[in-house]
């Protein structure tokens, strides 16, 4: 369901900003988002999916719908699926590629996912100013163990879950409910858009964030505060928008 927006100057989350996006059904934004990460390589041949649970979790659907998606993936040779004991959905050995049209809704809301960055850098940099004058060692303890599910994380559905619960949890230290609401949504409409990645580039991304807290330990807002806007800058060349915007560079595409 679109969210409703007060009344006044359009936003980024306005509902022309949404179009493409919310004109796609939910069965066909999962299709679209492994398809995807296919096509840019994030999810290589061969690579086990994660169950039915986790991948509803980690993309913000039923698991109803995950189902019925890689049933529809497997049909058209993205995905293969696997009875038995150690079986599962898997990466076809040779996906079929650009099968999904629904991928173009992606592609055209792109200037609107970095607009979504932006407002993230602004708002995270900003809450961890604050944090690190404002947290207590229950606090620090939240973002240990955080860092701590991230490191054990078996796949990038589980690392995804630790990761929002670190970068919720370092806002809310902020204790600004006002924008934490605001952030809530952001992040929501952002999250919208996030795509499986290889657990060996999420790792990396856990060291900065073992970087941040440790800022946030030592009370130093201003590194904190510069690591985090570095850290979440860096969606603009890692998220899909990044590399689908290197694709575009290459072929010459305009759009």
């Amino acid at each position: 369901m679109a969210i409703q927006e007060p009344s006044g100057a359009p936003s980024a989350l306005t509902s022309s900003a949404l179009a493409a996006i919310r004109r796609t059904s939910a069965v066909d934004t999962v299709r679209a988002r492994i398809s995807l990460a296919v096509d840019l390589g994030l999810l290589a041949p061969g690579e086990r999916l994660p169950n039915v649970q986790a991948t509803a979790a980690a993309l913000g659907v039923g698991e109803i719908t995950v189902r019925r998606a890689l049933r529809t993936l497997e049909d058209e040779g993205v995905v293969q699926r696997r009875p038995g004991r150690t079986g599962g959905t898997f990466i076809a050995e040779r996906p079929r590629r650009r099968t999904v049209a629904q991928v173009a809704a992606y592609r055209e809301d792109s200037e609107r996912v970095h607009r979504l960055i932006d407002e993230r850098i602004v708002l995270e940099a900003g809450f961890a100013q604050l944090a690190a004058e404002r947290l207590d060692q229950p606090g620090l303890d939240r973002l240990d163990q955080c860092v701590r599910e991230m490191d054990a994380a078996g796949s990038w559905a589980e690392f995804h879950a630790g990761d929002k619960r670190f970068h919720l949890a370092l806002a809310e230290a902020a204790g600004l409910p006002s924008a934490l609401a605001m952030y809530e949504r952001v992040t929501g409409e952002l999250y919208a858009y996030f795509l499986p990645y290889p657990l060996d580039y999420l790792r990396g991304s856990n060291e900065q964030h073992k970087a941040i807290r440790a800022a946030l330990g030592a009370r130093d807002a201003a590194l904190a505060a510069g690591l985090l806007r570095d850290h979440v800058a860096e969606l603009h060349h890692s998220m899909y928008v990044g590399f689908a915007d290197s694709d575009n560079a290459e072929r010459g595409d305009d759009g």
